[in-house]
């Protein structure tokens, strides 16, 4: 008899419903009743931790046929290992059943109801670098300022994003720090838009993504959140992440080799950008939503500081920093 495979339970996922909570406490709490109600087959007691919007899609008769379904073909859930929290709403569970090894992922509502749930095959974790091989160039040439970067939420806002926790947004600006010429609402008006984007290190570009429009500045687009983007791999479990490019800026395709120092691409405003700029990070994978950030060391970087110039080594610039390469 084939056997069918239990993929996809439901997936609702609503924009306007976030979770302000960053622990992965709150999803244990419900996934652990979860796995006592199936393993109870206690069907009424895991509909109800669903939300309206779940219940509607997934009514009793119908959730009741899927788990009997899954206990019969997997077994019951012996063990849960450590989540891994995808913010803001979402968490994933490796989970060992009897006859096999799925990942729970769960979406959350703000009344900790859920929204979203889907069991796949468990996917192997990618290792955690705690310190990058890859020697690393500022990606760019010219002064720069630093809007976020650093360790701490203050320092950062991409810190609770698992994969971006250590990234830089970065804006270009001029002899005397201003990031714009006047007052325009016009991308031209910002000294970082056009500027030459270069590739950190050698690598294999992995993924381009280019034909998403530049915004008027103020106006941001959620929709393609990295806008025009290039993914380098630099070495086994270190990829370098360049977004908000240049509208057909981008001079290279997946499959490329590039070396230090090329030109990639031209700094642009597309994406979930408000203005011009850079963002850059560091992660494990080249897989962007299931990537767990690395903390960026450039080997040389200057820091402008009251018009003094103050050269740094191995050094990863922090929220504030005036900096450019060598």
């Amino acid at each position: 008899m084939r056997k069918v495979f239990w993929g996809s339970l439901v997936w609702i996922l609503l924009p306007s419903i976030v979770s302000a909570n960053q622990s992965t406490e709150r999803f244990e709490k419900v996934v652990n009743r979860m796995v006592k109600a199936i393993n109870d087959a206690n069907w009424p007691a895991v509909q109800a931790d669903f939300g309206k919007e779940m219940l509607d899609f997934f009514p009793p008769e119908k959730s009741k046929l899927f788990f009997e379904g899954m206990v019969a073909q997997y077994g019951n859930i012996e063990k849960l290992d450590s989540a891994r929290y995808i913010p803001p709403d979402k968490a994933v569970f490796p989970a060992h059943f009897e006859r096999g090894f799925l990942d729970i992922t769960i979406v959350l509502d703000k009344q900790d109801k859920i929204i979203g749930l889907l069991f796949l095959p468990h996917k192997a974790d990618v290792p955690i670098v705690e310190k990058h091989q890859t020697e690393l160039s500022l990606p760019f040439k010219g002064k720069w300022l630093v809007v976020w970067g650093g360790d701490t939420r203050e320092l950062n806002q991409h810190h609770d994003f698992p994969n971006q926790q250590f990234a830089f947004d970065l804006l270009g600006v001029d002899d005397n720090g201003k990031t714009r010429k006047g007052q325009s609402n016009t991308n031209e008006d910002y000294f970082a838009f056009g500027r030459e984007i270069i590739s950190p290190a050698d690598g294999n570009v992995t993924d381009v993504i280019n034909g998403v429009r530049d915004n008027v500045p103020g106006s941001m687009n959620p929709y393609s959140a990295l806008g025009n983007a290039v993914v380098i791999q630099n070495r086994e479990n270190e990829v370098s992440i360049l977004a908000h490019l240049k509208l057909d800026s981008i001079k290279v395709k997946a499959g490329d080799k590039v070396t230090k120092g090329q030109v990639i691409g031209l700094c642009g405003n597309s994406g979930n950008s408000s203005e011009p700029h850079l963002h850059y990070h560091l992660q494990n994978t080249p897989i962007i939503q299931d990537g767990t950030g690395i903390k960026c060391h450039f080997e040389k970087v200057t820091i402008i500081n009251n018009g003094q110039q103050q050269e740094k080594t191995n050094y990863s610039p922090v929220k504030g920093n005036v900096i450019m390469a060598d």
